[in-house]
């Protein structure tokens, strides 16, 4: 279980994510390792370095990938929401729920196949906004409506 530095328990992302992110990412170094398998039988044996480092860094995304979805989380509270992911570049989001002034859900055609959406909050700082991806659709979608609820209860008392 995922917790915030006050020791909020939070909500974990899908880890479906991480089989998107995989899908998305590993054929560029599989393809390249391949490249460079082929250029190596045909001109040089030197590009045999190029296989084992892009096989290298086939494996080192094939760890990390997950690695970082197990370590996105959120929670709502009372006053705001709560938003983690890293552990070395570790980032703690807190988000009053008074400064959001909109919410969007979004999905691309990778995440569409896993059943995931992202969520992305919108505030009057530029520089503030934030997102939980990998949520799957239905969770998002609530999520969503109960932001937006939230968002324009805040607001009015403004």
């Amino acid at each position: 279980m995922i917790e915030a530095p006050d020791s909020t328990p939070l909500n974990p992302v899908s880890p479906a994510l991480a089989k998107a992110r995989l899908l998305i990412v590993l054929p560029v170094p599989a393809v390249a390792a391949l490249g460079c398998a082929v250029a190596a039988w045909w001109w040089t044996p030197l590009l045999w370095i190029g296989v084992v480092l892009m096989l290298i860094a086939t494996g080192y995304l094939a760890w990390l990938i997950p690695a970082q979805v197990r370590l996105l989380g959120w929670a709502e509270t009372t006053d705001e929401l709560l938003i983690t992911k890293g552990r070395i570049w570790y980032t703690f989001t807190v988000v009053p729920y008074g400064r959001v002034q909109f919410v969007d859900v979004s999905s691309g055609p990778v995440q569409r196949r896993f059943g995931l959406k992202t969520l992305t909050l919108h505030t009057a700082s530029s520089t503030s906004d934030s997102e939980i991806p990998g949520l799957d659709s239905v969770t998002a979608d609530a999520l969503r409506d109960r932001l937006a609820v939230k968002a324009r209860e805040r607001m009015s008392g403004l």
